[in-house]
């Protein structure tokens, strides 16, 4: 049995092309790339700003539409997907961790925690517990009718993890999860997605720009120029960051 056909593959990508036409110019952001993730695992991705680790991360998250190649999530091919039923797979089987939060200004922590499940169609009562019950999970239950404003960068980023993972999604996709916080605040992030990554057995593909966040995950995908040039274990990048 292949690698692509494992039956704990939750991701599978084969041959994505990505090309960004500028009117002037075409870039190809991704150059046929293609890439398996197992249930439970952990994958960082790095390389040079610019090589397509965020496009890479948009097409297999459905975000973004992709030129050619196929992309299977769960066992659902979503290269043929109709966008409405792509948005409510993201809601129902996926969370979201980025760089600048993306939490709503005007809404509490609670209402934006229970977001992805209104839009999923969960009653309003059995959403708001459940938004409580994922704050409680990253520590801030108590600050759950607090807006983003009243909270620090660190807290605006547990917030977004509890929105992440409060459907108690198969797949967490991370960009850049610990870029805008300071090394300790990093450090707790990164303690609290590895231990709802080992908690709920789930799948968790991370763009990092940082060697010791990379250094947590199981396995690192090296990118360059759109394409993946190598693979590093986590033993290979635990003895590379040791070595700085």
């Amino acid at each position: 049995m292949t690698e692509a056909s494992a039956p704990d593959a939750v991701i599978e990508a084969i041959d994505v092309v990505k090309t960004y036409d500028t009117g002037t110019i075409q870039v190809q952001a991704l150059n046929g790339v293609s890439l398996t993730a197992h249930r439970g695992e952990m994958v960082a991705v790095m390389g040079p700003s610019g090589c397509g680790k965020t496009t890479l991360l948009n097409c297999l998250s459905g975000l973004d539409e992709f030129d050619s190649g196929t992309v299977t999530i769960d066992g659902m091919d979503i290269t043929r997907m109709a966008d409405n039923k792509k948005t409510e797979f993201r809601a129902r089987s996926m969370g979201f961790v980025f760089q600048t939060y993306n939490l709503l200004p005007v809404l509490t922590a609670a209402e934006n925690v229970e977001l992805p499940l209104i839009v999923s169609g969960t009653r309003p009562s059995e959403a708001r517990r459940m938004a409580i019950q994922s704050l409680d999970k990253v520590g801030l239950a108590d600050r759950a009718n607090d807006r983003p404003s009243q909270l620090s960068g660190g807290q605006r980023q547990r917030v977004t993890i509890a929105r992440s993972i409060v459907n108690r999604p198969a797949i967490m996709w991370a960009d850049e999860p610990t870029g805008a916080l300071d090394s300790q605040t990093a450090t707790e992030i990164m303690d609290l997605l590895v231990e709802v990554n080992q908690a709920e057995n789930q799948t968790t593909i991370m763009v990092t720009h940082d060697p010791t966040v990379a250094a947590r995950c199981h396995r690192t995908i090296h990118m360059a120029d759109g394409e993946i040039i190598r693979e590093d274990s986590q033993a290979e990048m635990l003895a590379a960051t040791s070595r700085h």
